[in-house]
């Protein structure tokens, strides 16, 4: 079942000092952390507030390009998570012809937010991104690691996301 999400904010592994888009259902209930590269939390955290540069970035001039051949951005799926690296889809249209493009999904977020399309995450990869392995052999390392992520995930409120909260 596809549950649509938006974007809670983005913020720092602890850990890793990775970027992490923090996805949450409309009632939120639930939350996806997604681990991305720091371009493409750039390019979120840019659209989130509404910075323009002079020149487009790559998830602009995508969607100019889109926009001028009017294809349409439908809405984006994030539908998998194997070994663990999340999987998402774009889905697209013109002129009643659909297409599916694979992306990564901070990849399909930074341009759907940008189209203002919605974002949907299969249920099945929520349950699947609880058991995401950080690559750590020792057990106390990986004990340390979940309970941080645990902790760090339920102590998330809207203001801890400062000025990228939605």
């Amino acid at each position: 079942m596809l549950i649509e999400m938006n974007i809670a904010g983005i913020t720092i592994d602890p850990i890793t000092n990775t970027p992490i888009v923090i996805l949450k259902d409309k009632e939120e209930r639930k939350a996806l952390p997604i681990w991305i590269g720091i371009f493409e939390a750039s390019a979120i955290a840019s659209q989130l507030e509404k910075i323009t540069y002079a020149r487009p970035m790559t998830h602009d001039l995508l969607y100019e390009v889109l926009k001028t051949t009017e294809v349409v951005v439908e809405k984006i799926e994030i539908n998998d998570l194997r070994n663990n690296t999340f999987f998402a889809n774009i889905y697209l249209s013109r002129e009643g012809a659909s297409f599916v493009v694979d992306a990564r999904p901070s990849d399909a977020i930074a341009l759907a937010l940008r189209a203002e399309a919605p974002i949907f995450v299969d249920e099945a990869v929520i349950e699947k991104s609880r058991t995401v392995d950080f690559g750590e052999k020792s057990e106390d390392m990986e004990k340390l690691k979940e309970e941080k992520l645990k902790e760090l995930l339920e102590s998330l409120s809207p203001e801890d996301f400062g000025k990228y909260k939605m």
